[in-house]
């Protein structure tokens, strides 16, 4: 996909256009947008820009019109989903601009829109949109992207602010918390499988919608799930991105979190919220109750100390295990049985002390295969990565460049950051726009990237040279975010093996197809993790995890599979990614689960 640029649009911006007439433009838009859905909503095609064979409208909704997640990439589809759900958009109303942020944007000389934000409400929800309009030459301006993302139930806030708790609590508060965990009056409506950032982050969205619901986490103590990783491994993403719901990080907090840090700061989340977790306790198995989804799951749980809870009917079953659900990619190679060595996978490994004095050859080069080579190059030890195939890298300074004006310091609050965020839509990212910006973002990590380059290191500009996003949502990985390891590579200080493919691992090393060889004493697979139905097939049963959809990835319309949503199996979600989309996401789960128990769900409008 184009972008709609100026000179195709055969259109310019007048250059001395005021912040006054910028408002006012988006205002007017907003105007019409709204008597059009009331009136007709097949007519608000006309507000849109028209396909073009360069450039198309989109337009993705989150649940505020279809009950999921959808994505529309032009006037045909478009059309035919405002005719399909003309009842839900005739419901919009109250639709009001908010004035701090909207802009006219430039971010190349030939392209321009106005972005605005604006909220608006249907009969049981209370949404927020954000819309990018383009100038015509006959002086009118069009929509080229539209968003529209479900913020509220109407009927049932969240319990926050003036609907928190207001009762005063002299002793009970302590038996009532224990009462809570313990779930012997009643099961839970909920239960969350995993104790990380997305489980924890739907539990709270939960709570404070109403909904009883439980975690389970089989490790010691929440946070395990970080803390038991790699010592030196941090988080790429920055801390303006990584707030979690209802709580965000101090302003003391590094832009870059430790992740012994961060597993700190879950399990004082988890007890600062009130939220019921279960540690060293396990799922045994969860099957539909009487054999059908509709009456919920019957869940059996070994708790700490061996003890069997049995909870029937529990109504929604959400599985937070992570990218891969746990489960490791670990290939197998000729000969690893008779390695001399020590072999293991980048899950296992947690710092370079016990390797002092050998050869460390680490098989993949995205993001662990970094960080592991640094820490061992941090310690004087002789490490090498194995390039199987080229990555994208980009700089931390690029990845902020990148997030400027949404997620930084003293930007917009998280609730307009993240829909910002989520406004462009992945099959547009997947175009022009994405390759443009990962140009930019290449001029800017030039001194890091040259060096590669004279090291030997192979990398691209990503799938289809759009860079970080489609590598990201597609394969969950092949790139990495630069905090040092680049310039131990450049330095010649890591070691980089390319250009070849491994034949076997022989006894005190690895032979490669071009006849050469490299000895070690110690081979690291960080080669990612396995499929996240195979948790579902623990836990559920090969039938349920037959008629699941894939877990990640992207679908014919951009949107991530499986995830934040049903995925093939009525009342059963998965929930993934990283912190900002947990915290983002986790909303969607939670107002998708209240709706259905109160009642209010309307049918999804799916393609």
């Amino acid at each position: 996909m184009f972008l709609p640029t100026l000179p195709k649009l055969n259109s310019q911006v007048p250059p001395d256009i005021s912040r006054e007439e910028v408002s006012d433009i988006a205002t007017r838009w907003i105007q019409n947008f709204q008597d059009s859905c009331q009136s007709n909503p097949r007519r608000v095609v006309d507000l849109l820009l028209p396909d073009h064979p360069e450039y198309t409208p989109f337009w993705r909704d989150i649940l505020a019109l279809t009950w999921t997640f959808r994505t529309f990439a032009n006037g045909e589809t478009i059309s035919k989903f405002l005719c399909d759900q003309a009842s839900v958009l005739r419901q919009i109303c109250d639709c009001k601009l908010l004035a701090e942020h909207v802009e006219l944007q430039r971010p190349w000389p030939d392209v321009a829109w106005i972005q605005g934000v604006f909220t608006f409400s249907t009969d049981f929800a209370l949404c927020m949109a954000v819309v990018r309009l383009v100038p015509l030459p006959d002086g009118s301006w069009k929509a080229h992207t539209v968003f529209t993302n479900m913020q509220d139930l109407k009927q049932h806030p969240e319990m926050t602010g003036i609907y928190r708790d207001s009762q005063p609590s002299h002793g009970y508060w302590a038996r009532q918390r224990a009462k809570e965990l313990s779930f012997d009056d009643a099961p839970p409506e909920v239960i969350v499988v995993g104790a990380g950032h997305s489980g924890l982050s739907a539990a709270a969205r939960l709570k404070f919608l109403g909904i009883n619901a439980l975690v389970v986490e089989k490790n010691e103590k929440i946070g395990d799930n970080w803390r038991n990783r790699y010592d030196s491994l941090c988080l790429h993403d920055s801390v303006w991105m990584d707030h979690l719901p209802y709580l965000s990080f101090p302003t003391t907090w590094p832009v870059f979190t430790p992740t012994s840090k961060l597993a700190g700061w879950l399990e004082s989340y988890a007890l600062n919220l009130d939220l019921n977790v279960w540690t060293s306790s396990t799922v045994i198995s969860a099957r539909p109750s009487g054999f059908n989804v509709a009456n919920g799951w019957n869940v059996v749980i070994q708790c700490a100390g061996g003890t069997i809870r049995e909870f029937k009917n529990v109504d929604h079953l959400v599985l937070a295990t992570g990218l891969g659900g746990g489960h490791w990619n670990y290939p197998k190679i000729t000969g690893m049985d008779i390695f001399s060595g020590t072999i293991m996978h980048s899950m296992q490994y947690r710092n370079a002390l016990e390797h002092k004095s050998k050869r460390v050859f680490i098989i993949g080069s995205a993001t662990s295969a970094h960080d592991i080579a640094a820490d061992h190059c941090a310690q004087g030890i002789d490490v090498t990565i194995f390039q199987r195939s080229p990555i994208y890298v980009m700089t931390s300074a690029a990845k902020n460049a990148m997030t400027s004006g949404v997620y930084c310091e003293n930007g917009p609050p998280l609730e307009v950051a993240d829909c910002l965020n989520a406004s462009f839509p992945n099959l547009f990212m997947a175009g022009e726009l994405g390759q443009r910006t990962t140009a930019t973002l290449a001029a800017l990590d030039k001194d890091t990237l040259d060096g590669l380059d004279r090291a030997g290191f192979q990398r691209n500009l990503g799938i289809n040279n759009t860079g970080l996003i489609l590598l990201a949502w597609k394969r969950a990985g092949g790139y990495y975010i630069d905090s040092g390891a680049s310039r131990l590579i450049a330095d010649g200080r890591i070691k980089i093996k390319n250009g070849t493919q491994i034949s076997r691992i022989t006894e005190t090393g690895i032979a490669f197809e071009d006849g050469t060889e490299t000895a070690a004493d110690v081979i690291i697979f960080a080669t990612g993790l396995g499929d996240a139905r195979d948790t579902v097939r623990e836990i559920c049963g090969d039938v349920i995890a037959s008629r699941c959809t894939p877990i990640w990835g992207l679908d014919e319309e951009g949107e991530l599979n499986g995830c934040w949503k049903e995925f093939g199996v009525p009342r059963l979600w998965y929930i993934s990614g990283g912190l900002g989309q947990c915290r983002f996401h986790s909303k969607h789960v939670a107002l998708q689960i209240k709706a259905m128990q109160a009642g209010i769900h309307g049918p999804c409008y799916t393609n």
